[in-house]
């Protein structure tokens, strides 16, 4: 069921925007060659406590998961692109990290990613996430109230497929709120002008992915981590907005 929020309850949404994206500015700043995915989770969880906020996916359990997540954050390197589970690894100089990050905070859930290279970084590497987030930067640009989802789809492979990349529907955005996945699903790929209304007070997760080469996917055998079916890199970015009658409100903006 698609729900649509009044003002006050966007302004109420605020709070787990402003957090999300704290989270994920100090991490970016704080992790680095050396560090070990299990200490990125152990510090957003202690965040979370700190914050009296409730982690979205540590009991998460959908179908395609073989098992609850288990973990506060997801930690996807180099070939992973999406739903990255937290192990015993230390990030090496070039690495590609995708942080992805969902709580909620009084009741009302926000929904974050970014991707950024450990180190020295490749110029095709800078691309493949220079791409991620322009195209979500034009997927938002295109979510104008009176529009349609697929016009944001159709934004985001214009910009990825400008780029020379390959475009997969399986996962994409979604419908946030009380809960971290909703309805509408905000494919990556899509008509302008077809699809849900955008209507104000919409709240929406846009989340742009590409893989260097391919755009296919596997499971990991951890039964969840989503990697490149060739090895290719991946990257991924994601905010929450809000369709307000003025426009796009990105409730979890960094600074």
């Amino acid at each position: 069921m698609i729900e649509l929020r009044t003002p006050a309850e966007i302004e109420q949404m605020r709070p787990a925007g402003r957090f999300v994206a704290d989270v994920l500015t100090t991490l970016s700043a704080k992790v680095g060659v050396g560090t070990n995915l299990l200490e990125i989770d152990e510090m957003a969880h202690a965040m979370i406590r700190e914050r009296g906020a409730e982690s979205c996916y540590i009991d998460y359990h959908p179908s395609f998961g073989a098992s609850p997540f288990g973990k506060v954050i997801c930690t996807s390197v180099n070939d992973a692109v999406l739903h990255g589970l937290p192990h015993d690894y230390v990030l090496r100089d070039g690495d590609l990290v995708s942080l992805d990050f969902a709580v909620s905070v009084d009741g009302w859930v926000a929904d974050s990613a970014v991707s950024f290279v450990v180190g020295t970084a490749t110029a095709s590497d800078e691309k493949l996430i220079a791409t991620s987030e322009e195209a979500l930067a034009a997927g938002i640009a295109a979510a104008q109230p009176g529009g349609k989802v697929g016009d944001i789809s159709a934004a985001i492979s214009a910009v990825g497929r400008a780029a020379g990349y390959r475009i997969n529907t399986q996962f994409g955005g979604h419908g946030v709120g009380r809960t971290m996945h909703g309805d509408p699903h905000i494919p990556n790929d899509g008509r302008a002008g077809r699809g849900f209304p955008l209507k104000p007070g919409l709240v929406i997760a846009i989340e742009p992915w590409f893989l260097a080469t391919t755009d296919q996917i596997f499971t990991d055998p951890d039964g969840w981590t989503l990697r490149s079916a060739d090895g290719s890199r991946g990257a991924h970015s994601e905010h929450t907005i809000a369709i307000t009658p003025d426009g796009p409100l990105v409730l979890t903006a960094r600074d």
